[in-house]
């Protein structure tokens, strides 16, 4: 691709992301029939076709939906009874650490791999304590976390390992749906993500039995009409947002075409721009061009906050992803393992990284001008 800056100049306001939403008048007759049938929750006609349509698309074989995707990750804590200690990343957000807060579990934190900025699995053996029963690594961004090592060390010392895969919805490796990896794997669809159910989330299932717990878990651990075998939660997911779900499934494809458009255009202006780096992929088969994200380095005229203050200036919301770290954070800063001199990788990319706008929505142009604005000093 050989593209040229263009003149440019941003006249509205253009934010880091912006909710996908299909043709209202094509949601109407979901809504008429679920008006019709006055089933508004509790595993309805559509939910049950979303589960099965989203177990088709991202290749996986059991799917247990959410309201939202926190409780997912709460739920699933629950699911594989976890307890003691949990490794995982500060590169997140809170909502992977507030899991396992809110199941009683005490977070242990290992720095990330300087190029990818997902848990390093070089870091994780040595964070390993009697107390440690699992691993909670994140696909951040979307781009895979290195399984194989991952799972290695988690058969090695009898681990078990959950995925926050909140970013990686429809990404693939070599051998498929990167949503298959660890125990369970669980997902956002959070209006800012790549497949929005307005708000929504699911937990990939390897199993029936599992599922059928997950199930019972959500739904207050109701087993029959009158039998409750577990303190449950309401996390079920609406009649509404599962007929939404099943409307955006026909606008995803067209929609990751478009954010892989984009991407390749900031990729092309962004090139030679000194002191910008745009972070690269994971090696995945099939990326989901979830956010876009660019490291501001020493040698670029502005710091980080100075170029997202410049940005701000001229109506482009970019987001300092993921900054301030977790362990920043007052409830996570005391533990031992979120000391900053523990997390130099990841303090350093919380220090540099802005995320800019990317969605289906936003024009060439728009994406032009925001590469403009960074190459121009």
């Amino acid at each position: 691709m050989n593209m040229r800056l263009p003149d440019v100049v941003v006249q509205k306001p253009i934010y880091v992301t912006q909710p996908a939403l299909p043709p209202l008048e094509e949601f109407i007759p979901y809504l008429q029939e679920i008006w019709d049938k006055k089933i508004l929750t509790n595993g309805g006609p559509f939910h049950q076709q979303l589960e099965k349509a989203l177990c088709d698309y991202l290749g996986v074989k059991h799917l247990a939906l959410f309201s939202n995707g926190t409780l997912g990750l709460v739920t699933a804590l629950q699911a594989l009874r976890i307890t003691g200690e949990v490794i995982t990343t500060p590169y997140s957000f809170v909502a992977t650490a507030h899991s396992l807060l809110w199941n009683g579990i005490k977070p242990v934190f290992v720095d990330v791999d300087p190029n990818t900025l997902n848990l390093d699995p070089a870091k994780i053996e040595a964070a390993i304590t009697p107390q440690t029963t699992a691993i909670m690594p994140v696909h951040c961004y979307g781009h895979p976390c290195d399984t194989k090592a991952i799972q290695k060390i988690a058969d090695n010392y009898n681990l078990r390992v959950i995925y926050d895969a909140a970013h990686a919805f429809g990404v693939k490796d070599e051998g498929g749906s990167v949503l298959r990896h660890g125990d369970l794997s669980v997902l956002s669809f959070h209006a800012t993500k790549v497949f929005n159910t307005f708000e929504g989330g699911a937990i990939i299932c390897p199993d029936a039995k599992t599922k059928l717990r997950i199930d019972q878990l959500k739904n207050f651990g109701f087993v029959d009409e009158t039998t409750v075998v577990a303190p449950g939660i309401n996390g079920k997911m609406s009649e509404i947002n599962a007929a939404f779900g099943m409307l955006q499934l026909k606008h995803i494809d067209a929609a990751l075409a478009r954010r892989k458009e984009i991407d390749a255009t900031y990729r092309e202006l962004l090139k030679g721009v000194k002191g910008i780096r745009c972070l690269q992929d994971a090696g995945e088969a099939v990326a989901n061009y979830s956010y876009f994200p660019i490291l501001v380095d020493a040698d670029y005229p502005l710091s980080r906050d100075d170029l997202y203050q410049k940005l701000k200036d001229n109506g482009i919301f970019a987001r300092r992803y993921f900054y301030p770290l977790i362990t920043d954070f007052p409830m996570y800063r005391g533990l031992p393992s979120a000391h900053r001199d523990n997390l130099p990788v990841a303090t350093a990319a919380s220090q540099k990284v802005m995320c800019l706008p990317i969605y289906p929505n936003l024009t060439i142009n728009q994406a032009s001008s925001i590469a403009q604005l960074i190459a121009v000093q």
